[in-house]
């Protein structure tokens, strides 16, 4: 392949923030991101936002959206399914990191059983998809990218132990470009598929990526292993991919090529 050239290898949302990824064949990358892609987020009685970090067992429900039908499925480890159609509630005020968000509660089953999972209150909101949903930094951030290849390179760091690229929960994995070769992307625009994404920033990494994708438990000192990513001047510290905006709606497949445009 020439450089800066490659190949979508794996693709991966999830509809509920922070809960288990689900693999895709297929994306449509709108303006604003994909639109079932962290459409939902979890709260507490607080009504702060709830993820990973801060309750990493939420990564081994799996949730089922089916955006057209507007019905939304949890699945929990015991097997026990909560399924059924959206309804919403008035909006509420909810705080999404730093920032304020109005976002309407989910009226249906969901909330109760992700409470009775997690052994605390929770509930269950929607998030603006007009503003890229619950992907962490917005619209401007609805796409991320990671190349195989660093992932490679951090498995050489950690002494050939494997390391499954789900950890990083990236929307794109793509086979090609050289280890860390995407750090150059930033401020530049690339072609994945039928979609053109200016690339904004780098994603620095916290305590998500030491949890196992299947069960939520740390397993792997990721943050230490990325100790190598420090010092280099990115938009982010201990970068490990990068992200962008979708400025040119199409669909991404599964062997679709990037190229930097």
């Amino acid at each position: 392949l020439p450089p800066s050239q490659g190949t979508v290898v794996a693709l991966a949302t999830t509809p509920v923030k922070g809960l288990h990824l689900n693999s895709a064949r297929e994306l449509l990358l709108e303006r604003h991101g994909v639109v079932d892609n962290r459409r939902f987020y979890v709260i507490d009685k607080r009504a702060r936002m709830v993820n990973g970090k801060l309750l990493g067992t939420l990564g081994a429900v799996h949730a089922d959206y089916d955006h057209a039908a507007r019905r939304l499925a949890l699945t929990f480890p015991g097997g026990e399914r909560v399924e059924g159609e959206v309804r919403l509630g008035p909006e509420m005020e909810t705080r999404f990191f730093s920032s304020t968000r109005m976002a309407p509660p989910v009226i249906g089953p969901w909330s109760e059983a992700l409470s009775s999972y997690a052994g605390m209150e929770l509930a269950l909101v929607e998030a603006d998809a007009a503003s890229g949903g619950a992907v962490d930094r917005g619209a401007g951030g609805a796409v991320s990218l990671i190349s195989r290849a660093s992932v490679t390179r951090l498995e050489a760091v950690a002494d050939g132990r494997a390391v499954d690229s789900r950890r990083f929960r990236m929307l794109i994995e793509v086979e090609g470009p050289a280890a860390h070769e995407e750090d150059d992307w930033v401020g530049r625009t690339v072609r994945i598929g039928g979609a053109l994404v200016a690339v904004h920033g780098h994603v620095g990494r916290c305590l998500v990526t030491t949890q196992s994708p299947d069960t939520g438990i740390s397993d792997l000192p990721t943050l230490e292993l990325l100790g190598y990513r420090r010092g280099l001047g990115t938009t982010e510290p201990l970068a490990f991919g990068v992200y962008g905006e979708v400025t040119e709606p199409g669909a991404v497949r599964l062997g679709d090529a990037l190229t930097l445009a």
